[in-house]
């Protein structure tokens, strides 16, 4: 399955359907929160970029549907448990950075931890604001999971239960996007961007996904490029922008400096036709792509 990645030109019926949003004929639909995390391990190239971590979701799921993706999903309710063992900067600095109020942002961490160790395995905890869980492997850490996935678990008991506070530094800032109106499904997604925690190890554990790979993030976006991985816009721009660094230590300094202005693709001109937009500051990077 080949998606077209920016710049495309848009087809004539997708073009009229955003024209009846912009003109008020159709209401968009009302987005949901989400986070999704980036999990990073430095690859045996410098020139292609840190390896990625990305699962292809289950054809038959209704968003996304085989697609590559990085670790993440919706905002729970339950992740805005202010209670939550907490360490790293707090949730107005993260709000500054995410461009939240306090307590969206501090959700917005937890779900990123969260649906984390929910789709790979990995976990960003520790007994202690300067150490790390070293393997997750275990029987009793899969029970947890599970019981996460399906909500009989709530994020703050099983940090309590287990004595482990959020990592929350080792958490880096990324990107922001917003589905297009005029998609029936609809998230505003927060891009994080993390290191695998030394002694840890990706599974494949996610429901939700066919298969799972490390890719050096340059690699996945020329695969995308030649149709051999599918992936939606924000992922491959994505991958094309962490493959322009040498390491993950490199990615998280970038990320270090960033604040969050949550991007919505729109229609505009592409030619003779039209297509849809795409961050100011990625137009360089692709427009370089195509030339090579």
């Amino acid at each position: 399955m080949r998606i077209p990645l920016p710049p495309v030109p848009l087809p004539e019926h997708l073009l009229d359907v955003a024209r009846e949003y912009d003109d008020g004929t159709r209401t968009a639909a009302q987005p949901r929160d989400a986070a999704t995390v980036v999990v990073m391990r430095d690859g045996a190239d410098p020139a292609t970029g840190p390896e990625v971590y990305l699962l292809r979701r289950q054809v038959s799921m209704d968003f996304a549907g085989g697609m590559a993706v990085f670790p993440g999903g919706g905002v729970d309710q339950r992740d805005f448990d202010a209670s939550v063992a907490w360490a790293g900067p707090d949730a107005a600095d993260w709000a500054r950075r995410l461009g939240t109020d306090t307590e969206l942002a501090r959700a917005l961490v937890c779900a990123a931890v969260r649906e984390t160790f929910e789709e790979s395995g990995v976990l960003l905890a520790g007994e202690s604001a300067d150490t790390v869980v070293a393997d997750t492997t275990g029987d009793d850490w899969e029970a947890d999971r599970e019981a996460l996935v399906s909500r009989d678990l709530a994020m703050t008991d099983f940090l309590n239960r287990r004595g482990l506070v959020l990592r929350t530094d080792l958490l880096g800032t990324w990107d922001g996007w917003l589905t297009p109106v005029f998609e029936p499904k609809r998230y505003r997604t927060w891009f994080f961007v993390a290191v695998l925690p030394e002694g840890q190890r990706t599974r494949d554990v996610s429901t939700e996904s066919s298969s799972v790979t490390w890719l050096p993030a340059g690699v996945a976006a020329e695969q995308a490029d030649s149709g051999s991985l599918a992936m939606l816009p924000p992922t491959y721009l994505t991958c094309l922008e962490v493959g322009t660094h040498a390491s993950s230590a490199e990615v998280l300094a970038e990320a270090e400096g960033r604040t969050v202005e949550m991007f919505c693709p729109s229609v505009e001109p592409l030619g003779e036709g039209w297509t849809l937009s795409m961050p100011d500051r990625l137009r360089p990077l692709v427009a370089e792509r195509r030339r090579s």
